[in-house]
């Protein structure tokens, strides 16, 4: 009896915490822009490590929309997240749909640049660059080398380039959690409302 008890609380457990179905927690009509920051909080160990080193922060995981081909895609640096067997943790081009699915994603927010659409265009187009040139993702997260790079260096750098927003720190984005020149644009406050 009390095996069998065991057996159906474990699978009960099991059933429990798996997720039913997968979607994308990015509010319907949000139409982003190349340029456009989002923002994701996830439920997993390496979102939690994030969110324990930055106990202010709301958000885990960070990227910038691209205008790839007329598509709008989210170019972000990720670990855990490969495409295929094989695959090294890298800057990678997802849909928004998948950035923003609630299999990584428990909350998120899309950020604009505040009347600055030109330095926005700029820093998607160099986000694609660092997109294609292969970078693989930093697992020393040392902002100081560009040849390898986190998720927050990644938007960080591709504003700062030539022509981009000034190094004086106030439009910079060093953790997560900053938005000092984005204002919000749209907002999913849980991946559990529905859409």
């Amino acid at each position: 009896m009390k095996t069998l008890l065991t057996i159906i609380f474990t699978a009960f457990m099991l059933a429990s915490c798996g997720e039913k179905e997968q979607r994308s927690i990015l509010p319907e009509g949000c139409e982003l822009r190349a340029g456009d920051v989002v923002f994701r909080r996830g439920s997993g160990l390496t979102s939690r490590a994030v969110l324990a080193a930055d106990r202010n922060g709301a958000y885990s995981h960070i990227g910038i929309v691209v205008d790839s081909c007329g598509v709008m895609m989210v170019v972000h640096a990720v670990p855990g997240e490969p495409d295929y067997e094989g695959d090294p943790d890298r800057v990678k081009m997802d849909t928004p749909q998948r950035f923003f699915s609630s299999m990584n994603a428990r909350i998120g927010e899309v950020k604009r640049l505040c009347g600055d659409s030109a330095t926005a265009a700029r820093a998607a187009r160099f986000a694609m660059e660092v997109y294609r040139r292969g970078t693989l993702f930093d697992h020393d997260y040392d902002d100081s080398d560009t040849t390898k790079m986190y998720c927050c260096e990644l938007v960080d750098f591709v504003y700062r380039k030539p022509g981009g927003l000034s190094p004086d720190g106030r439009g910079t984005i060093s953790t997560c959690r900053d938005s000092t020149r984005y204002a919000a644009y749209c907002r999913r406050t849980s991946a559990t409302t529905p859409p």
